[in-house]
């Protein structure tokens, strides 16, 4: 392949669940010469999407996990990475997002701007990813693209501009319209592989007119060359290309692409268009820290070129047959078989031993990467997120990663089971940061926690299938917080006599709520009176009783402590002692900040036809929804509430029997929100039990 860098893209694909992400990606492969079938999604032939690489993704006809390819296209290399849809799995689009150059949001020409459409569309926001947008499913009965590119402008606040018109919908789609050529395209042969331009039909060619004065208004306000151009009679083809690139670059334009995937339709000029319009490497700013000569974290601009120290990060781990598997991003340098790299998290060193370009779950070996290549390593020991370099002190800042809110007790059937659970919860635990474990205190029960129930359910299958490890999982538990209403005043003193020098620590302060979430701990303790050295020791003491309040047992959010006043002994004051003291305090005074329950509600976004409004919205009042707004259009109808996810359970199968099948559902976190008295008094009750308990 070429080592022009300004030739490289690396781009993503993004949608709403079943928008057909990864049938995109397929014909992707296909026409750009990576694949020679064609196998579909949901196909009868059993092999399924090859970027669909695991069995249960076939199964299921769903994405799990986010898998990397690279073609080319036009003599432009053409790094990918196809996302999941599915909120469960939302930790694969972050940190795919992070690494990428580039995005194609794709969009139902049916149900148009959806839930997850908007999270996908937030979280390219956080990452400053410039996209592309292409409206799929043309053929499908009650498509209409230029609706989903009023969605576009008013759900997702795009400034999109159709660079095409549809030859044609529904059962007669054949094509589009170029508006830059202002010529027809239709896409024949057996798998779309012929393109015939021919003159604009002139039914459309009214359409066409219109809608490339609008393109051409939304384009020129990013080149006064085209503004002249149109005012002069004399717009060029590259004057356009260019105006187009340099708004989709800036992200300030998004400019939209239609067709049909599944029918082999619009693929290959979008890939055009990812070649055209969408950012190479050395047009995106990737910022890292590193040390300056003081020693302070400063922030600085990775250079993408090849001949400077080696920066990459490690954003994506996967635990096969023959080793760790990590997927990194070379942002600047050159990476060679056989090199050795600094890892700045760990401090060790460690060897290239094999390097891989990936397409799916197959590997091609290579002896040396570039700047802004997409490759991966085997054998090196590494968490996701970390980052490597020739030797300098250097970090890639990080992703975003939510935190589970719905926990499973699993139990291993024998002790084979035991042996092989232990391999696949630490196996998963380094692969997914949203997936975690630990050991529940009272019961000795080992707890899996995670994004939803499809997420764990996922993981339980997989520990079945992938070690042989059997396994019984118990009902799901929410993950409920606690936390403080008033504020509170506390002095407390620890002392502690046991013979020979002994324990003593005085600390005076307050607790008050704070609406962020996180634990704060502030210092304002004047003339010494607790020695610079045991403030740590006290903030630490603290911050060891957040994991379990007193009130219901969960943990403690949105707190702060102020430390204002104490007293040391020059003899028995230490760390420990300030700790301890540090413990005293929560647990004497905690209670009296009143403390409440907070449960995780979810915001659930329920669609289905309009006929069946009446049901939908029926569902989600008898849990307890709050209704935060519903639209309709087309046949169509979208309830987006806010619903606790304690009361989520089980409700794939209430609106699937509600609404004849044909209503589906998804959810993502929103916020944590006081839980109504009964429940509240409930979860009280049961820990104020395992208390008593415990204490016989």
């Amino acid at each position: 392949m070429s080592r022009d860098i300004t030739k490289l893209r690396n781009i993503g694909i993004s949608a709403h669940i079943d928008s057909g992400k990864t049938t995109l990606t397929e014909r992707i492969l296909y026409y750009t010469g990576r694949i020679h079938t064609v196998h579909e999604v949901r196909g009868k032939d059993g092999v399924g999407a090859t970027m669909d690489s695991m069995d249960l993704e076939r199964e299921r006809g769903i994405t799990i996990a986010s898998a990397a390819t690279y073609c080319e296209w036009d003599g432009h290399p053409i790094n990918i990475i196809d996302t999941p849809g599915h909120v469960d799995f939302t930790i694969e689009v972050e940190r795919a997002l992070r690494v990428l150059d580039g995005a194609v949001l794709v969009l139902c020409a049916v149900a148009g701007v959806q839930s997850q459409s908007m999270t996908v569309d937030r979280q390219m926001r956080r990452y400053k990813v410039p996209r592309l947008a292409f409206v799929n499913k043309c053929d499908r009965s009650g498509a209409n693209p230029a609706r989903v590119t009023e969605q576009l402008r008013e759900k997702l606040r795009h400034n999109a501009a159709m660079m095409q018109i549809p030859l044609g919908l529904e059962h007669e789609h054949e094509g589009v319209v170029d508006l830059v050529r202002m010529k027809a395209c239709r896409f024949t042969g057996e798998l779309g592989d012929d393109l015939v331009w021919e003159e604009i039909p002139a039914a459309l060619r009214l359409e066409a007119e219109a809608r490339r004065e609008e393109m051409l208004d939304a384009a020129s306000m990013f080149s006064d060359e085209l503004t002249e151009a149109i005012l002069e009679g004399a717009v060029t083809e590259d004057l356009i290309h260019e105006a187009v690139r340099r708004g989709t670059v800036s992200r300030e334009l998004t400019p939209v692409f239609m067709g049909s995937a599944y029918k082999n339709k619009g693929v290959q000029l979008l890939l055009d268009a990812v070649v055209r319009y969408l950012p190479d490497p050395t047009e995106v700013q990737n910022e890292a820290l590193r040390l300056n000569a003081e020693g302070e974290p400063e922030n600085f601009v990775l250079s993408n070129s090849d001949d400077d120290h080696v920066v990459a990060l490690a954003f994506k781990l996967e635990d096969g047959a023959y080793g760790q598997l990590t997927y990194i991003r070379l942002y600047q340098g050159t990476l060679a078989k056989g090199d050795t790299i600094h890892n700045t998290r760990t401090g060790k060193r460690v060897k290239v031993g094999r390097l891989v370009r990936l397409h799916a779950s197959q590997m091609e070996d290579i002896l040396k990467a570039f700047a802004g290549d997409i490759v991966a390593l085997f054998g090196v020991e590494c968490a996701s997120g970390d980052t490597f370099t020739g030797g300098e002190t250097i970090s890639v800042s990080n992703f975003h990663v939510p935190e589970p809110v719905i926990s499973l007790a699993i139990v291993p059937t024998d002790n084979k089971a035991q042996s092989n659970l232990a391999k696949a919860l630490a196996r998963f635990t380094k692969e997914d940061p949203t997936f975690r474990t630990r050991t529940d205190d009272e019961t000795g029960d080992t707890l899996i926690m995670g994004m939803g129930e499809l997420h764990l359910e996922v993981y339980l299958e997989r520990i079945r299938r992938e070690y042989k490890a059997e396994v019984t999982a118990g009902q799901p538990k929410v993950s409920f917080r606690e936390a403080i209403t008033q504020r509170v005043n506390f002095d407390y003193t620890h002392r502690k006599q046991t013979g020979g020098s002994g324990q003593y620590g005085r600390i005076c302060g307050y607790f008050e709520p704070n609406e962020t979430g996180e634990f704060k701990f502030e210092n304002k303790v004047i003339g010494g009176t607790v020695p610079t050295e045991y403030i740590p020791a006290v903030e630490k003491g603290f911050r060891s009783m957040l994991d379990k309040g007193a009130y219901i047992g969960y943990p403690v959010q949105g707190l702060t402590v102020v430390l204002e006043d104490g007293n040391s002994h020059a003899v028995d004051s230490s760390d420990q002692a300030f700790q301890a003291a540090a413990r005293g305090a929560f647990r004497h005074h905690y209670k009296e900040g009143r403390p409440v329950a907070l449960e995780p509600l979810m915001l659930v976004s329920v669609e289905g036809p309009t006929e069946f409004q009446g049901e939908i919205l029926g569902t989600v009042m008898q849990r307890r929804g709050i209704i935060m707004g519903s639209t309709e259009d087309s046949g169509f109808v979208r309830v987006d509430a806010h619903v606790p996810l304690s009361e989520m359970f089980g409700y794939a199968t209430v609106i699937r029997s509600s609404t004849q099948g044909k209503a589906e559902y998804s959810m993502e976190f929103a916020r944590y929100s006081p839980a109504p008295a009964e429940v509240a008094e409930r979860l009280a009750k049961a820990h104020a039990e395992k208390v008593a308990a415990g204490n016989k």
